[in-house]
């Protein structure tokens, strides 16, 4: 697969997507989330990638949005609510895929770069990362879901630190908020990213995406809700799957699982 503005790189199970114009800080303009919406399409439709790395190149995870190119959106109402359709396609798919997402955060992540990464299952950041929402330093709004997703992943009080001062933290910070699983040094970031998807990958590929969908669809619901959604996946799970009773039995026998992801 080629495209124009992001680069795919699929290695067995793992699949590392990049931004790829880094003179612009990769930003999400309409082309790149159109070619984002592509890959993550042709992503899902094969079977043999379980995760997908998601990072930048050069300076930036990414910036945010093409401001230049929000000027003539904003003076096309309907070009501007498709663009934002997209952005919420995008990173509804990421959230619903069955594939586990790592954001690995390599410098600046802000506005929709901070979206992009709340669309992520896990956050693994360079020591050089800069992570905030950003938007009302030139007065925008996040659209693609920032202002939701981000006080679920660092609570309401200080989601709104973030938005209202337009504050960017560093990587410790936003490790130490839950805006990241772990911070390393910025030349062992892809290397701890892949590490994180080959100890993902060894598991069953049906228990990758139940763990994943009983956390994101759980979150929607009321508790209540939430727990009889739990019992009733996990039985048909146990019941139902060849990974579940697999596990069993390689426990027992004292060996190795073999997964079939099914």
């Amino acid at each position: 697969m080629s495209y124009r503005n992001i680069i795919l790189q699929v290695n067995g199970a793992v699949a590392t997507l990049t931004l790829n114009r880094p003179d612009q800080l990769n930003p999400l303009d309409w082309h790149t989330v159109k070619e984002l919406r592509d890959c993550h399409a042709r992503l899902d439709e094969d079977p043999n990638v379980l995760v997908v790395i998601v990072t930048g190149s050069g300076r930036a995870f990414s910036a945010g949005g093409d401001l230049e190119g929000y000027l003539s959106l904003y003076r096309r109402p309907d070009d501007f609510r498709l663009f934002l359709n997209d952005l919420f396609m995008l990173f509804d798919r990421m959230e619903a895929s069955s594939k586990i997402h790592v954001a690995a955060v390599n410098g600046f992540c802000v506005a929709g770069g901070l979206e992009l990464l709340l669309a992520c299952d896990l956050v693994v950041a360079s020591e050089q990362a800069r992570i905030g929402d950003g938007h009302l330093n030139f007065g925008q709004l996040p659209g693609a879901g920032g202002s939701q997703r981000l006080p679920r992943a660092v609570g309401a009080l200080r989601a709104k630190q973030l938005m209202l001062t337009g504050s960017i933290i560093d990587a410790r910070e936003a490790e130490r908020i839950g805006l990241a699983n772990m911070v390393v040094p910025a030349a062992e970031l892809m290397a701890a990213a892949n590490r994180l998807a080959a100890e993902m990958i060894s598991k069953s590929p049906l228990g990758l995406k139940g763990a994943k969908r009983l956390v994101n669809e759980g979150l929607k619901m009321g508790f209540q809700e939430s727990l009889q959604f739990e019992i009733d996946y996990v039985h048909r799970y146990a019941t139902t799957s060849h990974d579940a009773t697999e596990g069993l039995n390689a426990f027992g026998e004292k060996r190795k699982p073999v997964f079939r992801g099914d």
